[in-house]
Parts: structure tokens; C-alpha cells; sequence
């Protein structure tokens, strides 16, 4: 894995950053997610997700990290301060998302690992794997999440039953946090991911096997379980979320962006509350693997691609 700094006008700003830890980068592993702390002006200091190697197999883990700016540029002070667990072998479904909610607490996505001995541990609180975890950025469990003192329960947990969450974003109006997650053959879930709710995987789901054949019982709903706000089929294979509430694209204000990776679009839904009323395919044309999109301090639209020569797009309107 490697880390970069952009240039905002452009181009490659810096060579790799030192620093960078040991990455298993094979499958969908690798460096996942960077973002910046709250205090990032003072403090300098970044968060990042990547598939760590261990003993037997691999897993998410969150670090810290000094990002230093003079010299040759890099990262300093570089501490884990979470760790997925179990470890299993397997290359697929690490997640993972991170998002800093208003509060200062940090919400990590996370995969079922893909393998039959981690897809129904996302039903299991003894387990992160098929989780929302939200976490301190010390990596201690706040007080107030729904499963601290149950026994046999990670008190980090704060969803259950998820497949691969890829997608998460925090509304700027409600201040809940939204996420979108790939389904298996069909099924690709956005769903408003809330303190203790399950949201079914692999117990119920709108998508079928890659075979064809059923997941589980076959079923789409079940009492106690979390139905999406929206769903996909086929799958567009999400990756990246953000809201828009800039000014540069009036017609835009109040949408939700998301990459789609097998899709190779830019999805645009139009949302009302907690209802999708219309959906738009950007850049279609391109044919690109989109993994993340982000707004810029401008309104623009920074839009990165998956490929082996991947390019950072900036959409800007037209003059």
C-alpha cells in the first residue's frame, strides 16, 4: 500500500509517504480509507483502514498517524488503535469506511469476509466482521453504544448484519449516519445504519448467490430485521458516499453521490428524508471503476477511479 498527498490544483504532490505500515495488499485488501481528524489543523493527525497481516490470516485495523509536511513527507507516531477481529485467511470484504461523527466518535464499516466462516458471524456480537463499529480515536468503546455490558458482546459494536459496506457518510441535516453495501448477485443495500438495529445479512436479502441459487431461505424480510431505504439489482457494486449541500451545482444540492465499481458510473440519488425519488448514472461514458467521491471546499466533485492506472477526475460545471 501507498500513501500520497495531491495537489489541489492538480497532480502528484508528493512520492509515497514513509511510514505507511505493512499492508496484506492482495484481493480487495490494501490501504482502505484515509481521513483526517477533526482537530487536523492543529493537530496534523490522520486516520487510516487498511488489511493488516497477522498470524493466521488478515484483518481491518484503524491507525493514527502524524502526518508530517516539511522535508520529504510522512508519517510519524503511527499507532493501531483497532483491530477487526476474528482473524480469518481469506482476501474479500474488509469493509471498510471510515466517518468522524459530529461528537468526535469514529464510525468504522466492515465486511463479513466473504468465506462461509465469517458470513453469519455478521449475526454474531461476539464478532466485528459484518459490523458498524463506532469507537473513540483511542480505539476504546464509548460508553453509550448499544451493546456495552451485554455479555459476550464487543461494546465497540453499533450494527449488525452487514455484508461489505464500502459506502458511508454522515447526513449533514440529521447527523445520522447512511451507508450503502454490497449485496452478492443483486441486492446492493443504502440504508440509514442506526444504534442497535440488525440489518439482516445473510439472513435476508435482495440479492442471490453468484451460483444463482438462493441466500439462506431465499427470504427479503423477517420481524426484527432492518429493511433498506433502496436497493439495487443488479448490483452496481458500490463504493464511496457523499451528500451534496455545496453551492457550485445548484440542481445538485441535497443529492446523495456514490461510486459504483462494476457499474463504472457515478450513482446521483435524489432523496427526500428517507426516501430515493430519483436516481441518475454520471459518467457512464467513461467506463471507469469509481471508488470514492468526495466534495472539495469549492462544490466541485473529486472523483477517484479503480484501476491500475487510476485517475483523481474533478467535475466542475460546464462554462
Amino acid at each position: 500500500g501507498r500513501m500520497r498527498i495531491l495537489a489541489a490544483t492538480g497532480g502528484v504532490r508528493s512520492e509515497p509517504l514513509a511510514g505507511v505500515p505493512k499492508v496484506d495488499a492482495k484481493g480487495q485488501g490494501g490501504l482502505l480509507d484515509v481521513v483526517l481528524a477533526p482537530d487536523f489543523a492543529q493537530s496534523s493527525v490522520v486516520f487510516f483502514a487498511f488489511s493488516e497481516p497477522r498470524e493466521g490470516g488478515n484483518g481491518t485495523a484503524v491507525a493514527s498517524a502524524r502526518l508530517v509536511r516539511e522535508g520529504a513527507p510522512r508519517l510519524e507516531d503511527v499507532k493501531v488503535v483497532w483491530r477487526m477481529t476474528p482473524t480469518l485467511d481469506s482476501d474479500k470484504h474488509f469493509g471498510s469506511r471510515l466517518v468522524f461523527a459530529p461528537d468526535g466518535n469514529l464510525f468504522v464499516t466492515l465486511g463479513e469476509r466473504y468465506i462461509d466462516e465469517g458470513r453469519h458471524q455478521a449475526q454474531k456480537l461476539d464478532s466485528a466482521l459484518g459490523k458498524v463499529v463506532r469507537i473513540r480515536p483511542d480505539g476504546s468503546a464509548p460508553a453509550d453504544n448499544p451493546f456495552v455490558g451485554r455479555a459476550g458482546a464487543l461494546p465497540e459494536v453499533w450494527s449488525i448484519g452487514h455484508r461489505n459496506v464500502q459506502s458511508a457518510a454522515i447526513h449533514p441535516r440529521t447527523k445520522e449516519l447512511w451507508v450503502v453495501e454490497h449485496g452478492a448477485r443483486g441486492g446492493d443495500e443504502l440504508n440509514v445504519a442506526s444504534r442497535g438495529l440488525d440489518y439482516g445479512w445473510p439472513t435476508i436479502t435482495y440479492g442471490l448467490e453468484y451460483s444463482g441459487g438462493k441466500v439462506g431461505d431465499g427470504i427479503t424480510q423477517k420481524q426484527g430485521l432492518e429493511q433498506p431505504l433502496y436497493y439495487w439489482d443488479p448490483s452496481p457494486a458500490p463504493s464511496g458516499m457523499v451528500f451534496y449541500e455545496a453551492d457550485l451545482f445548484p440542481a445538485w444540492k441535497g443529492s446523495v453521490f456514490v461510486g459504483a465499481l462494476a457499474g463504472k458510473y457515478l450513482i446521483r440519488l435524489e432523496v427526500q428524508g428517507e426516501r430515493v425519488v430519483g436516481e441518475e448514472r454520471l459518467l457512464a461514458e467513461r467506463k471507469r471503476r469509481i471508488r470514492d467521491v468526495r466534495v472539495s471546499p469549492s462544490g466541485s466533485l473529486y472523483v477517484l477511479t479503480d484501476e491500475s492506472e487510476g485517475d483523481l477526475l474533478e467535475l466542475v460545471p460546464k462554462q
